[in-house]
């Protein structure tokens, strides 16, 4: 019997008994369309992440002041790190300035982060400020929406000027107050607003239409007190903008021998430092977002596990209701090869045509799942469907067999006798 001639009996099968094919074949189509709809949101998570990373900067470094018995993400068990043993001399603007001698960086933006307190005619916000330079806004991709972004005449002459974050610029003005050249105070420091800037959006649950943007040294002196013990002004930390995707490992390294020679940090001691690429941001936001693909992939895996059951299930109900037909195809001359196919492909074609519809129906949810939600787009990848495809008919073997090779076992005699 011809491996055609057995799909052809299966489908004839399964059509006299369509309710009870569906429903068999409803528990695969459940787990196959569960397996696309999350793995697809899991891959839309990773370029949404991808995405967001970008839109807040290409090819950028972050230097970040390493405390005596921290790291730049405040842990004391990173692998490889070692305290230092002196205290942490901090950045300071002319070591932002020094790293533009680096041959493949093209351009830096010290900066100082704090939580602040913004009034305006007696409305007040809790939002957070950025001291920066004017290098910032290209370098982060920060631009005016109306007004202006600050520039190197405020850096020079420590001007209190800022540029107003949206969110915040929404919330402390009215809707019929323009709000350039209005007075703020920050932390009880009177502000000119000189510029609002672009809808930003956020990204891990910051919100960067809450920020505000003032100049580096106007930060330094009028609201923080940050100088080193050298007397250097401080700043938090410097973003570093590199030619290329390519180069931001040598950029990383030539970063580190600049400011650890200018911080005189002798061969072998650690640095009082920490060079971060966006590229180490991303891979390790993309190792979470894959466990979490995987997750979900197995939570969906089970369904198919149960579809997979119901399949040996119905297969052992149609061997006993044929048992005399079996052994009618065996007194004619049929092998037990010949049976175990036939009931092997009836189990294969039950699980590949749920898995079929379940990958239109999944294709279908992972699409009603973007439109659902701004800004995310699940994404479907030939990974997924093949996977999917590649389970079903894995399915339909493995419950499939047992039952087809027990159909194959059966004694012609004793089959044709059963009632």
């Amino acid at each position: 019997m011809t491996i055609w001639q057995c799909v052809r009996i299966a489908l004839s099968s399964l059509v006299v008994n369509k309710l009870r094919a569906s429903l068999t074949m409803l528990g695969v189509i459940i787990g196959v369309t569960s397996v696309i709809v999350l793995v697809s949101v899991g891959h839309g998570l990773e370029k949404y992440i991808s995405d967001q990373f970008s839109s807040f900067g290409a090819n950028l470094l972050y230097v970040m002041t390493v405390r005596p018995g921290e790291n730049a993400f405040s842990s004391q068990n990173m692998p490889g790190y070692t305290p230092t043993s002196r205290e942490a001399l901090g950045l300071s603007n002319a070591d932002a300035e020094a790293l533009l001698a680096a041959p493949d960086v093209v351009g830096v933006a010290p900066g100082i982060e704090r939580p602040v307190l913004i009034v305006y005619s007696g409305e007040d916000k809790n939002s957070y400020l950025l001291a920066t330079t004017p290098e910032a806004e290209d370098i982060l991709n920060w631009h005016p929406l109306m007004g202006r972004f600050i520039n190197e005449e405020d850096v020079l002459s420590e001007a209190r000027v800022v540029v107003l974050g949206q969110a915040v610029a929404e919330y402390v003005f009215p809707p019929d107050v323009y709000p350039i050249d209005e007075t703020v105070r920050i932390n009880d420091v009177p502000f000119r607003v000189v510029g609002i800037l672009e809808d930003k959006g956020g990204l891990f649950g910051i919100d960067y239409d809450d920020y505000m943007i003032i100049p580096v040294t106007t930060g330094q002196s009028r609201l923080f007190d940050m100088h080193r013990r050298d007397g250097e002004p401080e700043v938090d930390m410097i973003q570093v903008m590199v030619s290329s995707q390519e180069a931001t490992a040598a950029a990383a390294q030539q970063v580190t021998e600049i400011l650890r020679e200018r911080h005189n940090i002798r061969f072998r001691n650690q640095e009082d430092f920490q060079v971060v690429t966006q590229d180490e941001f991303l891979s390790a936001f993309n190792q979470i977002t894959s466990a979490i693909t995987v997750f979900l992939g197995l939570i969906a895996g089970i369904s198919l596990l149960v579809g997979g059951i119901g399949i040996m299930n119905i297969m052992l109900v149609s061997v006993t209701e044929r048992t005399r037909e079996i052994g009618l195809r065996k007194a004619v001359g049929a092998k037990k090869r010949d049976i175990l196919v036939q009931f092997l492909v009836e189990a294969l074609v039950l699980a590949i045509g749920g898995g079929l519809v379940g990958i239109g129906l999944g294709t279908a949810g992972a699409a009603v799942v973007s439109s659902q939600m701004e800004d995310f787009r699940t994404v479907v990848t030939l990974d997924a469907v093949l996977m999917a495809t590649l389970v079903s008919v894995s399915v339909g073997v493995f419950f499939g067999i047992y039952p087809a090779w027990r159909a194959a076992q059966l004694h012609p005699i004793d089959a044709l006798r059963y009632e």
